[in-house]
């Protein structure tokens, strides 16, 4: 595949994409989900929670990291993962943008 490009894209834009393509994966999403509904864990416990081997998932978990939606912190050899609060919410209010302006969009195409 080839190099995407990238050039002439406003840097939110690029921002964003970044970080809707990071949730693109049913693992990812399912992780994101586990963090939800936890107000932290360790890596061990969402092992036990999906169906993949510990390094996989440590793999997804780097990526969301990366991005910024999720954090982590090291508590003894263990590290705790959430949810970034403030970066979700940038997310959310991006595309809270994008369906305001199709709400307002008086033509369809069917």
């Amino acid at each position: 595949m080839g190099i995407t490009k990238t050039e002439g894209f406003a840097i939110k834009t690029l921002e964003m994409a970044e970080l809707i393509k990071s949730i693109g994966h049913p693992a990812r999403l399912e992780i994101v989900k586990f963090l939800a509904n936890s107000p932290s864990c360790i890596c061990n416990d969402i092992v036990d929670e999906l169906p993949l081997a510990q390094p996989t998932i440590s793999r997804h978990l780097s990526e969301l990291k990366k991005v910024g939606l999720i954090k982590g912190s090291i508590s003894g050899n263990n590290i705790c993962y959430c949810l970034d609060e403030s970066k979700w919410s940038e997310l959310q209010s991006y595309l809270n943008q994008i369906t305001e302006t199709l709400k307002t969009s008086s033509e369809c195409c069917d």
